[in-house]
């Protein structure tokens, strides 16, 4: 294989992994089969086994990528708010947004992903990888007097129940009686 070709083989490999992990948030990891993922970057399914193992092993990567793109927003957030207490704030601000409900596929990857992992019974590279970003998030998320865990679980149902019920009133109460109860004074802080 040549040097152009063993550059455009990462290259097809980067787009894969960016097309899944977008589309496995939004469709879930069994709405979308190797081929339409292959098409929906312009490959064929064969060059998909010259990539990965499986899909499997496609679907950690693309949750390893989602993750990675997580620790990349709360670390701007940490430096446009210049402060982390106003950095998690801005987070529950959008995470509790119609804009982050109607955009799975670029949303939170521990909400994109759960349902998928929870229903795979050995999720084995997929259910650790998960099981890191969601620690990532939480301690992330954690303050000085509160695991960051309950909120994060707090987040994650509130976006899922507020996507399942989109298009009605019941979603945008969800988001704005979970805006509140994060925001009031000590909702950040309050121990678990």
């Amino acid at each position: 294989m040549s040097r152009v070709s063993q550059a455009q083989a990462l290259e097809n490999r980067r787009r894969a992994v960016a097309a899944a992990s977008k589309l496995f948030r939004e469709r879930g990891v069994n709405g979308i089969s190797v081929a339409d993922l292959m098409k929906s970057i312009g490959l064929t399914t064969g060059g998909f086994y010259k990539q990965f193992a499986s899909k499997e092993a496609l679907v950690a990567e693309a949750a390893q990528a989602a993750f990675g793109d997580l620790d990349a927003l709360l670390a701007s957030l940490d430096t446009d708010h210049g402060d982390h207490d106003t950095a998690r704030g801005a987070l529950v601000d959008f995470y509790l947004s119609a804009e982050h409900r109607d955009q799975p596929g670029t949303g939170c990857p521990t909400a994109g992903f759960a349902g998928d992992v929870a229903r795979e019974p050995t999720a084995g590279e997929v259910r650790e990888t998960y099981a890191t970003g969601v620690r990532q998030f939480a301690s992330w998320m954690s303050t000085d007097a509160a695991d960051g865990l309950p909120v994060v679980a707090t987040l994650v149902g509130a976006i899922l129940l507020a996507r399942a019920t989109a298009g009605t009133e019941l979603s945008e109460r969800i988001l704005e009686s979970t805006h509140k109860a994060l925001t009031a004074p000590q909702g950040l802080e309050r121990e678990s």
